[in-house]
């Protein structure tokens, strides 16, 4: 797959696809990031590796405004993060897949659970450190930031816009969602998470419904670091086959 990918505001999103080497060429896992992240994340890599390892297509990809992908950073929001998520399937070959996975960390979780919701060309859903809620999150965190003017957590590049707040005090929690969706559902959440508390991974595991699964990696940090990111990854895969 090489061809341009542009969202519904003509904005080219950066992808790189992994192709697996196994016969399960109907299969393939979109791998969206969190705020102020990028495809090139190395959980993100490694987990798009080992999808292609384990024999299943993998595609990962910068939101608009973020990495390589055209766009102003300030105009990224959740909102429109859904819509760059549904462009993303909207590129794939007609036809072809007929099992598409979405695994979204942190903010870009939060974008699967939106998109499951009503896009029945998901099949399966895989929260990595999923944020839950929005309203919570952006005060929690950025609560003492100028908007328009002060950075998320000191990011160069990174300006906190009162629009990205505006969307995420109005979303307020993703918890809604979640009796909606009925495609099997996965949850892999570090309880050394200091960005998006475990308790919220398994609140929201709570109202999901069957078939899900969750699992704790009891050393995990937010952006699975280290040997955690080995675990995730087998977590996945494991729940993939």
């Amino acid at each position: 797959m090489n061809n341009p990918i542009r969202n519904s505001y003509g904005e080219r999103l950066e992808y790189a696809f992994h192709a697996s080497s196994g016969t399960q060429k109907n299969r393939i896992v979109l791998i969206g990031h969190g705020v102020t992240g990028n495809m090139d994340r190395p959980w993100a890599v490694a987990l798009a590796e080992a999808c292609a390892a384990a024999g299943i297509d993998a595609l990962r990809f910068s939101f608009s405004g973020n990495g390589k992908s055209q766009g102003q950073f300030t105009d990224s929001t959740i909102t429109k993060e859904v819509g760059d998520l549904g462009a993303v399937i909207d590129a794939l070959p007609d036809g072809h897949y007929t099992d598409i996975i979405y695994a979204g960390h942190s903010m870009g979780g939060a974008v699967g659970v939106l998109r499951t919701s009503f896009d029945p060309r998901i099949t399966a859903l895989i929260s990595l450190a999923g944020m839950v809620h929005t309203k919570r999150f952006v005060e929690a965190e950025f609560g003492g930031v100028v908007p328009d003017q002060g950075l998320m957590w000191d990011k160069p590049d990174c300006v906190l816009s009162s629009t990205y707040l505006a969307d995420l005090r109005s979303i307020d929690s993703v918890l809604p969602q979640a009796s909606s969706i009925t495609v099997p559902w996965l949850f892999v959440h570090g309880a050394q998470d200091d960005v998006i508390p475990i308790a919220e991974g398994r609140e929201i595991f709570e109202a999901a419904r069957q078939p899900k699964q969750m699992i704790e990696l009891p050393d995990a940090d937010h952006v699975f670091s280290d040997a955690s990111c080995a675990q995730m990854t087998c977590a996945v895969t494991g729940f993939l086959s």
